[in-house]
């Protein structure tokens, strides 16, 4: 049974990755913050729960030693937890988009790397945008290119994207990748228009989730493959 732990899990992508991969046979533990509403989806989804605040140390180690010491082992993290910061950008809101969208990468991921060797096919996937993209946002054929609403997000995301690719190198025993999952209508997109429906973005994440040991590390990918950055 392959063991994964999913982080921000209680809605929007997180939430439907968690049943596509139970769907897929294994065993998932949703991470959320409030403990109520990650207990609720674990329950409707037949999941397990573990409340993870990925911005709080305590937080993050007790989680991963409460999955450790029930499962034996970490077959695949999935870094999903994010936030988008609206408003002015200044020094408080940065602090709060990078720690939840960069820092706690590194947070959950150091905590995670002693069970996701127990392991034998360990897998990370960090959720990132091609929003951090630099390629994307000065490409004019990309909506990206558009959009400049989000900038402690986008700059955020591209930290994330670049961890992605150093932790890759620097723990080769373990396959690390980012996923751009597409525009997806969720709560934290609800100022915006558009958006497609949540069950295709989760796939692009599932997809890399549930790679077998020959998958590739280090890249940085959504559903028509490898994008440039």
């Amino acid at each position: 049974m392959t063991v994964t732990l999913i982080t921000g899990a209680n809605r929007g992508i997180g939430y439907e990755t968690a049943r596509q991969l139970i769907r897929l046979g294994h065993t998932v533990w949703i991470g959320a913050r409030d403990a109520e509403r990650g207990g609720k989806a674990a329950a409707e989804l037949g999941a397990r729960f573990v409340q993870l605040d990925v911005t709080d140390e305590a937080s993050v180690s007790e989680a991963l030693d409460t999955i450790g010491r029930a499962e034996g082992a970490l077959d695949v993290l999935v870094n999903n937890a994010g936030a988008m910061a609206t408003g002015v950008p200044d020094g408080p809101s940065a602090l709060r988009s990078f720690d939840t969208n960069a820092v706690a990468i590194v947070r959950v991921t150091e905590a995670a790397l002693p069970w996701l060797r127990r392991s034998p096919n360990p897998v990370v996937v960090n959720v990132t945008s091609s929003m951090g993209s630099f390629w994307a946002v000065t490409n004019p054929e990309r909506p990206e290119s558009t959009i400049s609403a989000a900038p402690l997000y986008a700059a955020s995301k591209a930290a994330a994207t670049m961890l992605t690719v150093q932790y890759a190198k620097a723990h080769p025993d373990v396959k690390f990748n980012a996923v751009e999952p597409g525009f997806t209508a969720t709560d934290m997109t609800a100022d915006m228009e558009g958006g497609r429906p949540v069950e295709d973005s989760a796939a692009v994440v599932a997809r890399l989730a549930a790679l077998g040991p020959e998958g590739p590390t280090g890249t940085f990918t959504d559903e028509t493959g490898v994008l440039p950055w």
